[in-house]
């Protein structure tokens, strides 16, 4: 990997400390502050390039009213994105877009689903296998500009952690078997009940990780590509849902009964 991609990595990780650090302070005197996000942001330059994956970027959130560290990272993706697209689509507008474009199936299980985050795991890679783009977790952000990662001919680009494939950032295009696969496995869980070790294994990594298996993708590793947790923290993002993570659900009332 270049050595300008862990530069890269190091010098966002000290920024993002630093971010955070000011916003404790910031937010005990201000604590009703929050910064919006927009529900859509068209690319600040044209594109220069076709590309097969589409150059709009997707995210989902309890809210997009939030405080600082979360508005910091938002507003960081939008400079390492300049000439893409940005949707920020709301709990409302998931379900309102799952019931007007997925098959009966799909959203029947979908309706079937407590958890946000169960919710935004499913509705994030129909909508990618529907329109095509990048899904970015909300407290994830690009470690480089997504234009000089992703190659146009790139059809997919999954995220390779430590030990196997997450969700928090895939790009693909439209009608990507993989994602294809991945909501057959997330519906048949849902209809059969299969909840495992909780929203992991009903609707989250472990679905992706089996939808791939042991074929070989195109990949990039994480910390060079997509991380976490830089600019924000559980405290910050779930500053007005305390305990809202999803691994804080109860696995036992992940579906409706």
């Amino acid at each position: 990997m270049s050595f300008k991609f862990v530069v890269a990595n190091r010098i966002e990780k000290v920024l993002g400390a630093l971010v955070k650090t000011l916003s404790y302070p910031f937010h005990f005197v201000f604590p009703k502050k929050r910064f919006t996000i927009p529900e859509e942001s068209h690319a600040f330059r044209a594109s220069k390039t076709e590309t097969l994956i589409p150059k709009i970027i997707w995210q989902t959130n309890f809210t997009n009213k939030v405080t600082l560290p979360v508005y910091t990272n938002y507003l960081f993706n939008r400079l390492m994105s300049l000439d893409y697209e940005y949707r920020y689509v709301s709990t409302e507008a998931r379900q309102a877009f799952m019931k007007e474009y997925a098959s009966p199936e799909i959203f029947a299980a979908f309706e079937q689903l407590t958890d946000g985050a169960s919710q935004a795991d499913l509705w994030r890679i129909f909508v990618l296998n529907y329109y095509g783009g990048i899904y970015m977790d909300i407290d994830a952000h690009a470690v480089w500009p997504l234009s000089k990662m992703i190659k146009p001919t790139d059809k997919d680009v999954f995220l390779l952690n430590k030990e196997h494939y997450t969700n928090y950032f895939i790009a693909s295009q439209k009608n990507n078997p993989i994602l294809e696969k991945n909501i057959k496995i997330v519906v048949e869980n849902i209809e059969q009940g299969k909840i495992g070790r909780g929203v992991y294994d009903l609707t989250g990594p472990g679905t992706l990780n089996v939808a791939i298996g042991e074929s070989k993708v195109n990949s990039l590793y994480y910390k060079y590509t997509c991380i976490q947790g830089s600019f924000t923290n559980e405290y910050f993002q779930y500053y007005d849902k305390p305990r809202g993570k999803w691994t804080y659900a109860d696995k036992e009332t992940l579906l409706k009964s």
